[in-house]
């Protein structure tokens, strides 16, 4: 399987939600790495990796977001993989 690396900045209402702990859910039954933090802005900020699949499924929950979160936009960069995370953590 071919692996990926996404840089994602979702934007809306994502914070107060649950959002961080949906993502982490998700990344961890998908086996998906990386992390998720809040950002100033009122953003929130993930770096999702692992087989393009399962980063792709993660990626299409999180532009739903749990049932709170209203999910206004996602800006997604592709970069190199990073294979030094062994969980999915939230920051």
């Amino acid at each position: 399987m071919s692996k990926l690396c996404l840089h994602l900045i979702i934007s809306g209402r994502v914070q107060g939600v649950w959002f961080r702990r949906f993502t982490q859910e998700h990344a961890q039954l998908n086996n998906v790495t990386g992390w998720v933090k809040n950002l100033p802005d009122g953003s929130v900020e993930a770096l999702l990796c692992g087989d393009e699949q399962n980063v792709r499924h993660v990626e299409t929950w999180l532009s739903k977001g749990p049932e709170l979160a209203n999910v206004a936009d996602i800006q997604a960069q592709q970069q190199a993989m990073d294979e030094s995370f062994t969980c999915f953590e939230i920051r």
